[in-house]
């Protein structure tokens, strides 16, 4: 019988980051394990090397805030969206260069390669989805029957869908070989404010400005688990690549991770002062990270995952009195349950300072305003459009 110290791993805050000047919008783990980026309103993407002292990159060239950020499976670039109206390809290394693509007529809102790397999807105020070409790094296609601002659009894990979602309160689900809408999910009482799919491609989640999260299995096209567990909108989730956790970050200034089997609240983490506007799981599921309000981006251990499903299930029970039961019939689709918050949900306020954030210090990279642009629906030549300006090098201290 394991001992009541042991009954389940908790999360533990591991480092918080500290080098943006403003509210830290976005955040992404690169495939290797060994850098996260974050993105700010402070306009300036960071790449945070995770080894122990190593040096921080902070890449200035957007002109407005900072919107999305995502590695390329390879991790050899990293795309940001700007209410600039642009996307930019950086190279996430002592190069400092960038491609920019002028990829919309109003704000971007959001960025994502497709698990092939091969494309971007992009979504923006101008109330389309745009579809691009990373080797060619020219316009494809733009899907367009949202009414309303596009909040954020996702790629599946097999690339044959985009979902996408917005201010018109609407889920879309797109085929990207016809380009049509196949699905239209339309029961948002608020604006959807971030969209995503789950690692086998079976579910896609919806998280709203009404502090409401959905989840739907695509075979069924059913809504199979609504959660209401913060007490303001929700601003970004992220799947646990075992698709048995999901956390989200709300503006009211929690990030709560839910058991996606049971169906449950299981905590409630305390390390932000104001809204969060961003999570996201590593792709190995080990770590995660949060930023928000506070301009800080908080690194976390998950610890929770790293026993057999079950037995974090049997022994978390000794410790929070769970739903009533049965809820795993909430996966196989019958009739939507509305998760609302218990107070079975441990709460976590990490009160000691982690040890390993001494500040690092920050290589600046500013933008040379010979950077090369794509501009929308561009038939440029590859060669041309490819050749990236390299920008100049400022050693910078925080």
């Amino acid at each position: 019988m394991p001992t009541m110290a042991s009954v389940l791993e908790d999360p533990t805050l591991e480092r918080h980051f500290k080098g943006h000047t403003d509210t830290v919008t976005c955040t992404d783990f690169s495939p290797n394990r060994k850098q996260l980026a974050s993105g700010s309103v402070d306009k300036s993407l960071m790449i945070w090397n995770l080894a122990p002292k190593a040096r921080a990159f902070r890449y200035v060239g957007h002109q407005d805030l900072i919107t999305g950020v995502q590695f390329s499976p390879s991790g050899h670039l990293v795309a940001t969206s700007s209410k600039d109206r642009t996307v930019r390809l950086w190279t996430p290394t002592m190069k400092g260069e960038s491609t920019v693509f002028k990829a919309h007529t109003a704000p971007v809102r959001s960025v994502a390669f497709s698990h092939d790397g091969q494309r971007l999807v992009t979504a923006s105020d101008d109330k389309s989805v745009k579809v691009w070409s990373v080797h060619r790094q020219c316009f494809v296609y733009s899907l367009t029957q949202h009414t309303n601002w596009v909040r954020c659009a996702r790629f599946s894990p097999d690339g044959r869908l985009i979902a996408s979602c917005g201010d018109d309160r609407t889920v879309r689900l797109w085929d990207t070989s016809t380009k049509h809408c196949i699905n239209c999910f339309t029961d948002s009482a608020e604006s959807a404010t971030f969209v995503g799919f789950n690692s086998s491609g079976t579910c896609i989640a919806s998280s709203g400005a009404d502090s409401s999260l959905k989840i739907w299995d695509l075979r069924t096209n059913k809504l199979i688990q609504h959660y209401q567990v913060h007490s303001a909108g929700i601003n970004s989730f992220s799947f646990h690549p075992s698709n048995n956790f999901l956390i989200s970050g709300s503006s009211d200034s929690t990030v709560k991770i839910l058991d996606l089997v049971e169906g449950r609240l299981i905590y409630t983490l305390h390390g932000h002062k104001g809204a969060v506007i961003t999570v996201a799981f590593s792709r190995s599921g080990d770590q995660f990270a949060s930023g928000g309000a506070d301009g800080e981006v908080l690194m976390w251990r998950t610890n929770f995952d790293r026993k057999s499903y079950q037995d974090v299930l049997q022994q978390h029970s000794r410790r929070s009195t769970p739903d009533p039961a049965p809820h795993l019939t909430d996966i196989h689709p019958r009739t939507p349950h509305l998760h609302r918050q218990q107070p079975s949900g441990i709460q976590i306020s990490p009160a000691v300072t982690d040890t390993q954030s001494i500040d690092p210090d920050v290589i600046e990279f500013g933008q040379s305003v010979h950077s090369t642009t794509v501009l929308v629906g561009s038939s440029a030549p590859p060669d041309k459009i490819g050749e990236l300006a390299r920008a100049p090098k400022v050693l910078m201290l925080v």
